[in-house]
């Protein structure tokens, strides 16, 4: 039916931010091409909305080579590796036909520049998303996302997910799952208090090696620590209890940075302010009586906060009273929680805990629940004009 042919390959997909709870640090011997980790990693899939990576895809005969867009550049496809290895993944897998075909592709990523945030995992998601539906490839899509940019795989999914190492040298086994879905748990509540942060001096996917060779502590988080945290996670989150899920984060994230700082040389990405918001949820907890706000830091000075909706007013105006931020920066995926923060009473035991440092605002505050995953969009929302084969004009 060349109707359908046709239809089926024009393609356009979203797919959101994960933020990973237990950490994905370091590619195993051998699979650093295919992005193959050393340990299992788990993380929570927020919601496409405010910020996702957008893609759609036209295959046709109509170019001579694979082309690709992004935020508005065209980027030269054969100089990224990782880019050729998903599209050849791709054609290997779906119908002759299909294959000779080529990609025109257009993305583009909606997060503000200053945000910092790494748009790799959600970017190369919606690509392999898209390109994978376009091209009926038969392909795992984690396994497509994973081989551009190892932790994409997990936004394949939505709610919580877990990304398993596997044990194949081809990297056959190595995939995202969901653990459970968005709404198992729909009372948790992400937030990401975007900081400056200077230039990496190393990026991650360097840092991440140089630690597997160097840090002492690698080979017992690697066949240890890890695989404990993931089943003891497991459980708090099947129970849906938060204070053993904000135990168990903290402490993981808390290890990534002793790792950085066992590393040689020394790696650093978290910055003063990233330690003010540690202290800041130790201390808020602290006065709460109980655990109601948890940290976790990537490769980078971003704290990524998680608390329940109950809770979330309050921890959200605990962050701003210290981090005094113009509302004009909120991201928030509730339209409603702007106008909850200014009718919360913060208790005199909950102000002035980072004592005298310096009232910094943030770059951005992020709000999102726990998302769905990757979602497929009508034609009407295309990045593509296919009469021109272009993209669309903004």
């Amino acid at each position: 039916n060349q109707e359908q042919e046709s239809k089926m390959a024009h393609v356009t997909v979203t797919a959101p931010i994960n933020i990973a709870f237990i950490k994905y640090w370091g590619k195993r011997e051998g699979g650093e091409a295919l992005i193959l980790p050393t340990n299992d990693s788990f993380s929570i899939t927020l919601s496409t909305a405010p910020f996702r990576s957008k893609t759609s895809v036209l295959l046709t005969d109509k170019i001579e080579k694979d082309t690709l867009w992004l935020n508005g550049k065209e980027e030269e496809v054969a100089a990224s590796r990782r880019l050729t290895n998903v599209l050849e993944r791709v054609r290997a897998t779906c119908p002759p036909e299909l294959a000779a075909l080529k990609a025109f592709v257009v993305s583009n990523n909606n997060f503000p520049t200053a945000a910092g945030m790494a748009s790799s995992a959600s970017g190369y998601c919606a690509l392999s998303a898209a390109v994978s539906r376009a091209f009926q490839s038969t392909a795992d899509v984690s396994v497509l996302a994973r081989i551009g940019s190892g932790s994409a795989c997990r936004s394949a999914y939505g709610g919580f997910v877990k990304w398993l190492m596997g044990t194949k040298d081809d990297g056959s086994d190595c995939r995202a799952e969901q653990f459970v879905d968005e709404n198992y748990w729909p009372e948790m509540q992400v937030m990401c208090a975007v900081l400056k942060g200077a230039k990496k001096d190393i990026g991650s996917t360097e840092g991440m090696q140089q630690s597997l060779k160097t840090s002492p502590l690698m080979k017992e988080r690697i066949e240890k620590v890890v695989p404990e945290r993931m089943e003891a996670i497991s459980v708090a989150v099947k129970e849906r209890n938060f204070d053993k899920f904000a135990e168990i984060t903290m402490l993981d994230s808390d290890d990534l940075q002793e790792v950085c700082r066992t590393t040689e040389p020394r790696i650093q990405y978290a910055t003063d302010d990233s330690y003010a918001v540690i202290k800041l949820v130790h201390a808020l907890n602290k006065a709460a009586g109980k655990r109601i706000l948890a940290y976790t830091y990537d490769a980078g000075a971003n704290a990524f906060l998680f608390c329940l909706k109950e809770n979330l007013p309050l921890c959200a105006a605990v962050i701003l009273e210290h981090f005094p931020t113009d509302a004009s920066l909120y991201a928030f995926n509730d339209q409603t929680l702007a106008d909850q923060l200014k009718a919360v009473v913060i208790p005199e035991t909950h102000k002035n805990l980072l004592g005298d440092y310096p009232k910094k605002s943030l770059e951005f505050l992020l709000q999102s629940p726990v998302g769905n995953g990757t979602n497929v969009l009508s034609e009407s929302e295309s990045l593509i004009d296919v009469e021109k084969i272009a993209p669309k004009a903004e």
